[in-house]
């Protein structure tokens, strides 16, 4: 399950040795794209405190809005799993899938045809060029695993993923579940 080469589809868990790093401490990221130019993913489990509505007024739903990486925090991203509605969508895997034509958005969520099951909208990025994300894990940064929740990944969003994934990945990463994001407050 864990160690995997990275490719579209999978996850990025971040190892419990990440401290301090503000994006990416306790991050969960779906890899979007892989390839030997680099990669793209977005950041799974770290909710922004306002929501589309507050980013795009003519939107009448108030969705959630996550933090998908310190990358062009200034453009909005969206995953979704309804790619029959959302024309120009790009497969990422296992039925999950990145952009399409935002007016389709718009539309389908203002006639209440999308919800919070469907998509998820990102401020920003996560990126790495040709060869940085192999350097970070060799140097024990991220561990890979399969998405084993397919399209319903895009349901997975409270802050508790982490540790979920530390529980499944089992022992010395059990003992980091419990443990306080700061450890000073230990």
């Amino acid at each position: 399950m864990a160690n995997l080469n990275p490719e579209k589809g999978h996850l990025l868990i971040a190892e419990p040795s990440i401290l301090g790093d503000v994006s990416f401490n306790r991050s969960v990221i779906l890899l979007a794209d892989h390839n030997d130019k680099g990669s793209v993913g977005f950041i799974l489990n770290k909710p922004l405190d306002y929501t589309i509505s507050d980013l795009l007024p003519e939107i009448e739903t108030p969705l959630r809005v996550y933090n998908g990486g310190p990358v062009e925090q200034d453009n909005l991203y969206f995953i979704h799993k309804i790619p029959d509605l959302i024309p120009e969508s790009i497969e990422i895997s296992n039925g999950i899938f990145w952009g399409g034509d935002f007016n389709s958005v718009i539309q389908l969520i203002n006639e209440g045809k999308l919800n919070e099951k469907d998509i998820r909208f990102f401020l920003g990025y996560s990126g790495w060029d040709a060869n940085q994300l192999l350097t970070e894990l060799i140097s024990n940064t991220w561990i890979v695993t399969e998405n084993i929740y397919k399209n319903s990944i895009i349901e997975k969003s409270d802050d508790a993923f982490w540790k979920e994934k530390m529980l499944e990945l089992g022992g010395d990463y059990s003992i980091w579940s419990n443990a306080p994001e700061n450890p000073s407050f230990n």
